[in-house]
Order: structure tokens, then C-alpha cells, then sequence
């Protein structure tokens, strides 16, 4: 049985990943320093599997305590989860955001390097695309001009992990590019649980449905789109970690370097979100419309092509289904882990 190490496994998208993982018949080994995360994670993750699962509280960047992780491990392969991950907040303290970003990968990289542990998933953003690029965007296309710190640190830790892999023959490297995860498992007992102010729509949604925010503001819908407000490309974080399965059998049986584009190719918009979160859960949303945000882009989303034909990956669920798990998530769990 082969063994993964999540790095930053305990946070919304490690988490739901571990679960396919073990679902699939891997041990997963967790590192989280909880920093943006929570341990009652871990233990639902196991409620959910049936497992018990290996966690270390370690922070990434610290590599004298990564190491026992990997001396007590034998790893097959990491996913590298870490990282902080606010945008707004990457501007206003960008040393922060380039020093704990880039130290995690450089940490993971040179213990892999000392323990013999030859491949490794990274979880990269849409936002790599910058300003420059159509929409759908392709694997194939040249990274673009970040408009933050957030986003210029996932190009930077991909072109270290490039040029790692190009030092290395051996090292195998799949360069995960999210778009916009939503949603939750259809246990309602992990889901996204952000700290402080949601920076990401729907968790604000589920916020104001439960009670937690008056209302929502939606930023500009004055956009050359059809309502005028921003699209997206929103993917089901099941079938986000559902990728990470199909990446780990990929990245075990190949070297060298890969992208993959992780979306379903189909932008909604952000009052097309609203809507259908009314819809399914039958409830108003108290919402208004405010100015646009710096650095907005009115539609970003994927041409996932390569996934399906490399990988045999492709999304299953839908808005509706994002909607409705979202909500089931928060519902139960009205105050996050931290009932």
C-alpha cells in the first residue's frame, strides 16, 4: 500500500483529498501546523473513512521537525497543500506571503531530496494564467502577469519544482491548477471553514444563509458578461479531490513535469451562484451590489481536455450539488469546526 504525505492536509482541500485517498486504498500521512486549518478535521476525516489517519502539527517551513515526519514515514509521494492562501491579504503583507509560501516548498523539497522520496503534486492556481491569456485557458499557455503576491508565489513555486524536476530525472512533478473549489462533502462533517472574513464567495453565502454575515456584497455588475457580474469556473471539492487521486496514479508511474488544468470548463456567474443557492436550499440570500475589486478579471475558467484524456478525470457534479453540500456542510456546522 502506497503511502502519501499531505502537506497542509488538514485544510479544505487536503482534507476532502485525504478521504478519496483512503477511499482508494492509499495511507495518507497528515502535516498541518493549523494555521489555517483545524485538528477536528482530521478527526472527521476519520468518522468518515473508518481509518485512523497519522497527524503531525508541524509547520512546513520548520525542517528539522519535517524530518521526523519523513524518518518516521516511508513516503511514496507528498501533495503539497501548504500555504497561505488570502489574496487581499498576500498584498498588504507580501514578506509574509513570499517567506511562508516559498519556505514550505523549498523545505518539502530538500527533505524529499535527503529521504529518497521522488515524486511530488503541487497545488497551483488559475490565477498562474494572470491578465494576458484567453479564456478557456490551456495547459499549454505561457504563465501570465500576476496582479498579486498570492499569485506570483504559486509561479514561483512552480518554476522551482520545474527546475528541480529538470535537475533530477527522477523526480516526478504534477502541477495541480484549481480553479474555484466549492462546496462539501455530502456528510455535512468537512467542509470550508475559512478564519476570520471569508475572501471567497461561497463560504460568504453559506455565512449570511446561517446567520454569521448581514449580507453579501457582490463586487461590480457592470462586467461584459451576461448579468454583468463576474464568471467563474466552480468546481465540487470532491471531484477537485477526486483529481488528486487520478494525479497520484499518474505521478507514481511517470517523471518529469506535467500540468493539469482542474475545472469543469463551464463559468457561472457570481449571481448565478446566488440564485441557485436560493434555489436549492429555498432561501433569500440578502445580498447587494457593490463597486468592482482591483484586479477582477470578468471571466477566468478551463479547458480541462488534458485531464480527461491523460488522467480519465472529469467533474461529475453540479452547481445544484454545490450548492446543496455547501449548505449542508454549514448548517450542521454553523460555526466550523468549532461547534
Amino acid at each position: 500500500m502506497k503511502t502519501i504525505l499531505l502537506a497542509g492536509g488538514a485544510g479544505y482541500i487536503g482534507s476532502h483529498t485525504a478521504v478519496e485517498l483512503i477511499s482508494s486504498g492509499y495511507d495518507v500521512v497528515i502535516a498541518d501546523n493549523y494555521s489555517n486549518s483545524c485538528p477536528e478535521a482530521v478527526k472527521r476525516i476519520e468518522e468518515i473513512t473508518g481509518k485512523s489517519v497519522k497527524a503531525y502539527e508541524v509547520d512546513i517551513k520548520d525542517k528539522a521537525k519535517l524530518e521526523t515526519v519523513f524518518k518516521e514515514n516511508k513516503l511514496d509521494a507528498v501533495i503539497h497543500f501548504a500555504g497561505l492562501k488570502a489574496v487581499g491579504e498576500s498584498v498588504a503583507k507580501p514578506v509574509l506571503y513570499y517567506r511562508n509560501n516559498i519556505d514550505t516548498t523549498l523545505t518539502l523539497l530538500e527533505c524529499m531530496q535527503e529521504y529518497g522520496v521522488k515524486n511530488i503534486i503541487f497545488s497551483s492556481s488559475a490565477t498562474v494564467y494572470g491578465e494576458e491569456n484567453p479564456v478557456p485557458y490551456t495547459e499549454q499557455m505561457q504563465r501570465g502577469t500576476c496582479t498579486n503576491p498570492y499569485g506570483w508565489t504559486k509561479v514561483m513555486m512552480e518554476q522551482i519544482l520545474e527546475d528541480a524536476a529538470k535537475a533530477d530525472k527522477e523526480l516526478s512533478v504534477v502541477l495541480l491548477r484549481y480553479f474555484n473549489p466549492i462546496g462539501a462533502h455530502e456528510s455535512g462533517k468537512i467542509g470550508e471553514d475559512p478564519q476570520g472574513i471569508p475572501n471567497n464567495l461561497m463560504p460568504y453565502v453559506a455565512q449570511v444563509a446561517v446567520g454569521r454575515r448581514e449580507k453579501l456584497t457582490i463586487f461590480g455588475n457592470d462586467y461584459d458578461t451576461p448579468d454583468g457580474t463576474c464568471r467563474r469556473d466552480y468546481i465540487h471539492v470532491v471531484d477537485l479531490a477526486k483529481g488528486h487521486v487520478k494525479a497520484i496514479d499518474y505521478v507514481l508511474s511517470h517523471d518529469g513535469v506535467e500540468i493539469f488544468n482542474l475545472g469543469t470548463g463551464t463559468p457561472y456567474s457570481v449571481t448565478e451562484i446566488v440564485d441557485t443557492f436560493e434555489k436549492v436550499n429555498d432561501m433569500k440570500i440578502n445580498h447587494v451590489y457593490g463597486d468592482r475589486r482591483p484586479g477582477d478579471l470578468p471571466e477566468s475558467y478551463a479547458n480541462a481536455d488534458k485531464a480527461l484524456n491523460v488522467l480519465g478525470w472529469k467533474t461529475e457534479k453540479t452547481l445544484a450539488d454545490m450548492c446543496r453540500d455547501t449548505w449542508n456542510w454549514q448548517k450542521n456546522n454553523p460555526n466550523g469546526y468549532n461547534k
